[in-house]
């Protein structure tokens, strides 16, 4: 089982960025403790980030086929991201969206999101934590279909 665990805009600047809202673990803190759940749970994970919306569509489009599901903290892109949200929903994978932070807390703006009408789920508030449940959720998810 392989679940592609992808991270959007800003998100490489964990650790230093507001850790008020998003802690102090860096993204490849978050990777390593999702990989090392995984690696208990006999998931493979790939990560990846980009700040770029065109280079996380040409990740999906190139990395899902081999993919069974998918874990997405959009970043800024969850509420404007149309082309990325048409993206994830090509692939046709189980997809669960994480937030650091509790979006609907915050601002406005960021209560809204394009990705959630296509995932199974969303996570959001926890922390990093929410990284590790939204993988333990999705992986029960996969083998549910199976």
């Amino acid at each position: 089982m392989k679940i592609l665990l992808i991270n959007g805009p800003n998100l490489n600047a964990l650790g230093r960025r507001d850790p008020s809202q998003y802690g102090t673990k860096t993204l490849s803190d978050i990777e390593g403790l999702v990989k090392k759940r995984a690696g208990e749970l006999e998931v493979e994970v790939e990560c990846y980030q980009s700040n770029s919306e065109g280079a996380l569509i040409d990740y999906l489009q190139q990395h899902s086929p081999g993919a069974n599901g998918i874990v997405i903290n959009p970043g800024a892109l969850t509420h404007y991201g149309l082309s990325l949200r048409d993206a994830l929903e090509d692939t046709r994978l189980p997809i669960i969206e994480v937030h650091l932070s509790n979006i609907y807390s915050r601002e406005e703006f960021r209560r809204h999101s394009v990705i959630s009408p296509i995932t199974r789920g969303q996570v959001t508030g926890l922390g990093w934590r929410g990284y590790l449940i939204a993988l333990e959720t999705l992986q029960q998810i996969i083998k549910e279909q199976v």
